[in-house]
């Protein structure tokens, strides 16, 4: 139990830090690439890595998809999850600043749990939980220094194309779950990012980008190497792994850490100041995470009895007939 839960505690933490770095290298990477074709661009140098490793780890019985639920959940993976959940977030990002996209896609944790009611049978989030996820959210709120009522300012069509990208990522995620997909979530992703590539260069060829219109500046091509590699085939990995583990309802709260990582990540390359509202936040966040955790933690105490109990019932009755 100690060692899966400190193998969740990595993936979480490795997801957080990369996603978090992606709002600031993609702030930095659109002023010089056209928003699709650099989402584009990003899953081909993911895709290129990914499938790379695994056909170079895997057996060859592991690659291949076995069944309906195996193709809807590379489909899930590859149009919901990654394709157009940072499509529409970096087609929104490049009207709305860092802070902001990041709260807003943040709402994935909120979002997944409509989904998985519909979806799924034994995913349901208890008033603890909900409890948990609100406090979380308003802290992220805090940390950031979002004022609501600019929420619904003049940006408010951008902040809506980025809130569709929350949508659509925490839908593939419930899909995924639902699928139940016999493949690992390294090969799901693998045979996922190419789809999403096509999906996204589609996307900004029909748009009308080109390649002419990119910049390719020292600042563009760090950008686009982060969002690539790190951002991108590592945190896939990481990411889908921790979902597998923990199901979507649990591990779309890493977008949760992520607004504090883009947060810090402003204040250290690019100079933003740490106000004590963001400290607040932080304490804030830290308070949702409590209630979620010892949710969690009562309810694997729970099972343990659960199962003790059962074992000395079934004792008592195998004993029962000796003392006759």
């Amino acid at each position: 139990m100690v060692t899966a839960t400190r193998r969740r505690f990595v993936l979480f933490a490795l997801t957080a830090f990369f996603f978090g770095g992606t709002f600031v290298a993609a702030k930095a990477g659109l002023d010089y690439l056209p928003p699709l074709l650099f989402v584009a661009l990003r899953f081909d140098i993911a895709a290129v890595l990914l499938v790379g490793y695994v056909v170079a780890t895997r057996p060859r019985a592991e690659l291949l998809p076995r069944s309906v639920r195996d193709v809807v959940g590379i489909l899930a993976t590859g149009v919901f999850v990654i394709g157009l959940a940072n499509a529409l977030l970096f087609v929104g990002q490049e009207h709305v600043s860092s802070g902001v996209g990041s709260i807003i896609f943040s709402l994935n944790p909120i979002l997944t749990p409509v989904f998985a009611m519909a979806l799924l049978a034994d995913e349901r989030l208890s008033t603890r939980g909900a409890l948990g996820m609100l406090i979380g959210l308003l802290g992220v709120g805090l940390v950031v220094g979002v004022d609501p009522a600019n929420l619904l300012g003049g940006e408010a069509l951008w902040k809506g194309v980025v809130f569709l990208g929350a949508v659509s990522g925490a839908l593939g995620t419930v899909l995924i779950r639902w699928a139940d997909t016999s493949l690992s979530s390294t090969v799901r992703t693998a045979w996922a990012l190419p789809v999403s590539a096509a999906l996204t260069h589609g996307m900004s060829v029909a748009s009308g980008e080109s390649f002419a219109a990119a910049t390719w500046s020292p600042t563009a091509l760090l950008a686009l190497a982060y969002v690539g590699v790190f951002a991108g085939a590592v945190a896939y990995l990481t990411y889908f792994g921790f979902l597998d583990d923990v199901g979507p309802i649990r591990g779309n709260l890493v977008f949760y850490a992520v607004p504090i990582v883009a947060t810090l990540g402003g204040t250290v390359l690019l100079g933003e100041s740490i106000s004590t509202l963001t400290v607040v936040g932080f304490a804030t966040i830290f308070t949702g995470f409590a209630v979620l955790a010892t949710e969690s933690l009562l309810g694997e105490v729970a099972r343990v009895y659960g199962k003790i109990e059962s074992r000395v019932v079934s004792l008592a009755g195998h004993g029962a007939p000796g003392r006759d």
